[in-house]
């Protein structure tokens, strides 16, 4: 005679069984496309920069005492007036979304830390907030003006002998995530008056390097 009872249990837990499976099934395929929903929207959102192309309209940029600079496309400023040294290079976003600067880190050219990535802590803010639109062009401007700076006689030279600098710009997107640095070569323009800035390297700081 059949054990209904046994045979019952053994259904029911089959049927659990089963179930577990279709449910599990079911959240990893959910949690899958969560995922890839989260990368399409924040690739949406991510900006790239670049240099500004060489046909790119002047940037007129001003500081905070009314000194102003010109900055041409593809290029670069390295300025000293009053004992101020002014910088400035023009910009583009080639990402989707808007770029927000937030710090710049400049130095003397160094061939044997070029490709080191610069510490966070080594940053200055931005005293301003730049944007830079998708798909659009700007500029990154900074100064400094206090002579016992450590890096005013070295920029200060600079501007004088036409050392080529390495510019690193931390930026995000408009929501301060997605942060990644820039690195830029400012070398002076052999064929033209001023600078040129072209990019070195990227860094990514909120998720893994490309490389």
């Amino acid at each position: 005679m059949s054990d209904w009872v046994t045979i019952s249990s053994l259904a029911t837990a089959g049927g659990t069984l089963v179930l577990a499976a279709a449910t599990f099934g079911s959240v990893r395929s959910a949690s899958r496309s969560s995922r890839l929903a989260e990368r399409s929207l924040l690739a949406a959102q991510r900006p790239v920069l670049i240099p500004s192309r060489e046909d790119d309209s002047p940037e007129r940029v001003m500081f905070g005492e009314g000194h102003r600079v010109t900055v041409e496309g593809h290029g670069g400023v390295l300025d000293v007036f009053e004992g101020h040294i002014y910088m400035a290079i023009g910009l583009r976003n080639a990402g989707a979304g808007i770029a927000v600067l937030h710090g710049w880190h400049v130095a003397p050219y160094a061939q044997d830390t070029l490709h080191e990535r610069p510490a966070l802590e080594a940053f200055r803010r931005q005293q301003r907030d730049l944007y830079i639109p998708a798909a659009g062009n700007g500029f990154w401007q900074g100064a400094i003006r206090d002579r016992a700076d450590p890096s005013y006689d070295g920029l200060r030279a600079a501007a004088q002998d036409g050392t080529r600098l390495m510019l690193d710009l931390l930026y995000s997107d408009h929501e301060g995530g997605q942060r990644a640095i820039a690195r830029f070569g400012v070398t002076v323009n052999e064929e033209e008056s001023g600078r040129s800035a072209n990019v070195v390297r990227y860094w990514n700081v909120d998720r893994d390097d490309p490389r």
